[in-house]
């Protein structure tokens, strides 16, 4: 899409797209060295957005003529909200426009507020997770009214454990699957009883816990690397 004369770059991934296919597609932005956005819209496959450098706000919405559209999504307004360049940051903007909010977290944004690493914003039905240009992500896997939680609060040892868990993904090749038990427990010197009671934790504190028994890891996985509790740097 054409915007000020030059092209918002755009990577579509088909609805129910693999975890790998995400994965490379979010490795293959990070290496832009450009921050990007990973739009998870209400009704559609995920996009990685590059946000490049422009003088004008890039305006999510309903309408196709938005840069970000989020044409399936009832509860977005056709012009819902405005990206902006602050200085060297990116920041969400809803002067009112919107119907039903702008949301970064729990907190609706009033006027504008900077976009940190990590954060992620709702719109209507829709996420968009954003990724600051140093660090890396793997969204979690899009279906039809999936919405990106907020980034959990955990304990420093419950950090470990995601990064252990979550190192196999960020390798070089990158893996298909987290670590398991025995692997994350042999990296951080734990007993795979201790690992289990610290997963149990993150379970619930990610709120995965409605998850099938056997995805819940991966589910974790990907939350951890979505929100940016574990980045590309923490594995390096």
């Amino acid at each position: 899409m054409l915007y000020g004369g030059r092209a918002v770059k755009v990577e579509h991934l088909a609805p129910g797209a693999s975890r790998p296919v995400t994965l490379q597609a979010i490795l293959r932005a990070e290496a832009t060295k450009l921050p990007f956005l990973v739009v998870s819209p209400a009704s559609e496959g995920q996009r990685i957005v590059i946000l490049e450098a422009v003088d004008e706000a890039l305006w999510i919405g309903r309408s196709p003529d938005c840069h970000i559209p989020l044409e399936g999504d009832r509860l977005a307004s056709r012009t819902h909200a405005g990206l902006v360049r602050t200085g060297g940051d990116w920041a969400i903007a809803d002067d009112g426009l919107s119907l039903n909010g702008t949301f970064v977290g729990a907190d609706r944004v009033v006027g504008r507020r900077r976009l940190q690493d990590g954060d992620v914003v709702s719109v209507g039905e829709s996420t968009l997770g954003f990724r600051a240009a140093r660090t890396g992500a793997v969204a979690n896997k899009t279906v039809a009214g999936d919405r990106l939680p907020a980034r959990p609060d955990v304990t420093p040892a419950q950090q470990r454990v995601l990064v252990a868990l979550c190192r196999p993904l960020l390798g070089d090749p990158p893996g298909s699957l987290p670590a398991s038990n025995r692997q994350i427990a042999e990296e951080l010197c734990l007993s795979e009883d201790a690992v289990r009671t610290h997963l149990k934790a993150l379970f619930e504190r990610a709120r995965v816990g409605a998850v099938a028994q056997g995805a819940k890891r991966v589910r974790l996985a990907e939350v951890a690397l979505a929100t940016g509790l574990v980045a590309r740097h923490d594995v390096e």
